[in-house]
């Protein structure tokens, strides 16, 4: 009995420790039109009608973590247009190109949060990716708002989005597979009209953000 009641009290302390020390990410939808938000791997998915919210809590020390918005969804069959994870709202898996991603990891290297908007996979969805509590250096909000869809190479262009190279043309120019890799014009494409965002898997020195770990939530907004 003596210890149930020693362990029970310290119990509780540490389930208000974890709940307290998640990070909330805020998933908005600004955009005229029904998105439906994938996120893992924590999440899941949830439709998003224009002005509605989700809130994800995440883990501290969360890594390798992504949240994309998918189009014109069907979970009865045919999936979504865009950022598909097998037909189902509730993603368990990284979505198909196209899709624009906001990627992070959470108290990480020097109890660092980590985060970017990425290209790498494509564009699908205007996207703004930031901390509720910005702060000084690199840790502010970034976005990729430009029409990449409109303005899509041919060679690129898919129905409601615009794909990656490496996906088009398996290439390991463009997928970075093998050895050095370095810019390509398509790549030069993403690049000029969302310079926060990554155009390719090398694209680390103009396009990773950071901010202290455990001193802000995030947003995620579509169509900003």
């Amino acid at each position: 009995m003596d210890c149930l009641i020693t362990t029970l009290p310290l119990l509780l302390l540490l389930s208000l420790f974890t709940s307290t020390s998640a990070v909330n990410f805020e998933v908005r939808n600004n955009c005229p039109y029904t998105v439906w938000a994938a996120a893992t791997p924590v999440g899941g998915g949830q439709q998003l009608n224009q002005g509605q919210v989700w809130n994800i809590n995440v883990p501290p020390g969360t890594k390798m973590a992504r949240i994309w918005g998918r189009k014109n969804c069907n979970f009865g069959g045919g999936g979504c247009e865009t950022g598909d994870c097998g037909g189902v709202l509730q993603c368990t898996g990284w979505g198909k190109p196209p899709n624009t991603l906001a990627e992070f990891a959470l108290n990480q290297f020097n109890n660092l949060d980590f985060f970017d908007i990425s290209n790498v996979d494509g564009f699908n969805i205007p996207m703004s990716f930031g901390p509720t509590r910005p702060g000084a250096d690199k840790c502010h909000t970034i976005s990729c708002t430009a029409d990449i869809v409109g303005q899509c190479p041919a060679a690129l262009r898919v129905p409601g989005g615009c794909n990656n190279p490496c996906t088009t043309f398996p290439r390991p120019e463009y997928c970075c597979t093998n050895g050095p890799c370095d810019p390509t014009d398509y790549s030069r494409f993403f690049k000029t009209r969302c310079p926060d965002a990554y155009s390719y898997p090398k694209d680390d020195a103009t396009s990773t953000f950071t901010c202290p770990g455990g001193s802000t939530d995030y947003r995620v907004v579509f169509c900003p």
